[in-house]
C-alpha cells in the first residue's frame, strides 16, 4: 500500500518542483536585457553601448561568452562587478531582479554569444 502511495504521489511532487524554477526565456531576457544593460553593454552586446564611452574598464564584451558559466553570469549581474573582482562600475542587480529574470537574461547573453538579437 505504501508503494502504492508513494508511486502514486510521485509524479505530482515532480511536477511541483519543476514548474517552480521555469526554463529560461531568452525572448523575457532580452526585455530585461534593452531596459537594465544596453546603455553600457549595447544592442549587440559587445560592450559599446552609448554609456560605454565613458567608461574604463570597458563594460564586457557578450559577443563570446562561452569563457563563463551561466552561475558565473549570475553572480555578478546578482552581486555586481566589485563583490566579483571586476570592475566596480557594474552595478549589483540582485535586489531589483528575481532568479528567474536573471536567468532570463543569461538565455539572451547566450544568444548574443551566437550572434543573434
Amino acid at each position: 500500500m505504501r508503494k502504492k502511495l508513494f508511486l502514486m504521489w510521485m509524479p505530482v511532487v515532480i511536477m511541483m518542483s519543476s514548474s517552480a524554477f521555469a526554463a529560461a526565456d531568452a525572448n523575457a531576457g532580452k526585455i530585461k536585457y534593452q531596459q537594465l544593460c544596453v546603455s553600457c553593454h549595447g544592442a549587440s552586446g559587445k560592450g559599446d553601448g552609448p554609456a560605454a564611452v565613458a567608461l574604463t574598464p570597458k563594460p564586457r564584451n557578450f559577443s563570446d561568452s562561452k569563457g563563463k558559466t551561466d552561475a558565473q553570469l549570475a553572480k555578478v549581474i546578482k552581486e555586481g562587478g566589485a563583490a566579483n573582482n571586476l570592475s566596480p562600475l557594474m552595478p549589483p542587480w540582485g535586489a531589483g531582479l528575481t532568479d528567474q529574470d536573471i536567468a532570463n537574461i543569461i538565455a539572451y547573453l547566450r544568444v548574443l554569444g551566437k550572434g543573434g538579437q
